[in-house]
């Protein structure tokens, strides 16, 4: 049975059905089980039940499991991004920002998260430190999305409450949706990022996942340093665009079908759902090389490029059998 989101759990312990210790017991024990099998590359609970017992009753996060992605400074920790090449990385001096934010709202960070290395892909597989399991199926093992991969899995099991991670082309957006879970980009300027390791300092974004909507809420509050203002509006008020052209080609037929559920419980509650072509998806398509098209091949500096203009400096240059004639 999934664990109650953050909202909830908040009111057992204000009504005294439960303490913040058994509470980080659970989390423990779940963090620790087979289903979070390679989520974690470490863990801090002795840490972190001594922080817990100083967080004042109402603090946001009232001494709750966190979780961090492995890119994000923890003082005295190192910051490995998922990769052995930072091995030997030194401890950090403080935490990131984004840290920091979370346990000043009273949070405990309970682990560092695994990742795809560097953050260098959606899929979440890391060859160094294994690859989590989606916990979504728990009899096969399949992938969990990623970058943010441990983030996603700690949160989808119930060891943490809101997972820390970042998204630069899906990081966070991916692994909440392959794993069933809330993940929300905001803005990218909204939270800093000092303290998180680099994929693209223009397109990085600091965001959280958590189990409900309202966590999400909660959560992108507590790092952007901001108040929230929640629509009023009705469901009916908004237009919603499904695009038809090549995006749910090829999709699986369970993954299809989920897919038409929501959209027909949008309807009900009186979305406007509307399909739209987006021809230039398609036109986009066409314009790159077929699968399995020769990769262009390095040219010599001392070459001449095929468009007979002196090569300066190595370039890209297409093989002859697939260059146009001029």
């Amino acid at each position: 049975m999934p664990r109650p989101d953050l909202h909830s759990t908040r009111e057992r312990l204000r009504e005294g059905r439960s303490f913040a210790a058994d509470e980080l017991a659970a989390a423990r024990a779940i963090a620790t089980s087979p289903a979070c099998a390679s989520a974690f590359l470490s863990t801090r609970f002795e840490a972190a039940s001594a922080e817990a017992a100083r967080v004042p009753a109402d603090a946001p996060l009232a001494g709750l499991a966190v979780s961090t992605k492995d890119l994000f400074d923890v003082q005295g920790e190192p910051t490995r991004a998922g990769s052995v090449a930072l091995a030997e990385a030194a401890p950090a001096a403080a935490d990131a920002a984004a840290v920091a934010r979370l346990r000043a709202a009273g949070g405990v960070v309970i682990g560092r998260t695994n990742m795809t290395e560097f953050a260098f892909s959606g899929v979440g597989v890391n060859p160094h430190h294994g690859t989590p399991a989606n916990p979504c199926d728990p009899q096969v093992a399949r992938i969990p999305g990623g970058s943010s991969s441990g983030a996603a899995v700690s949160v989808a099991t119930g060891a943490a409450f809101i997972g820390l991670g970042s998204d630069t082309g899906g990081s966070i957006r991916i692994p909440a949706a392959l794993c069933g879970i809330v993940g929300f980009k905001n803005t990218a300027r909204l939270v800093p990022t000092e303290g998180a390791f680099p994929l693209s300092t223009t397109l990085d974004t600091v965001c959280a996942m958590t189990r409900s909507v309202r966590d999400a809420v909660l959560a992108h509050e507590i790092l952007a340093a901001r108040r929230v203002a929640i629509s009023e509006k009705p469901l009916k008020d908004y237009r919603l665009a499904v695009a038809t052209t090549q995006m749910l080609d090829s999709a699986d037929a369970t993954v299809a079908r989920a897919f038409e559920r929501t959209l027909r419980l949008l309807r009900d509650a009186g979305a406007r759902v509307e399909e739209i072509p987006l021809a230039q998806i398609r036109d986009w398509a066409r314009s790159r090389p077929p699968a399995g098209s020769p990769r262009p091949r390095a040219i010599p500096s001392t070459a001449t490029c095929c468009c007979s203009t002196p090569a300066a400096t190595t370039r890209a240059c297409a093989p002859a059998s697939s260059a146009g004639s001029t």
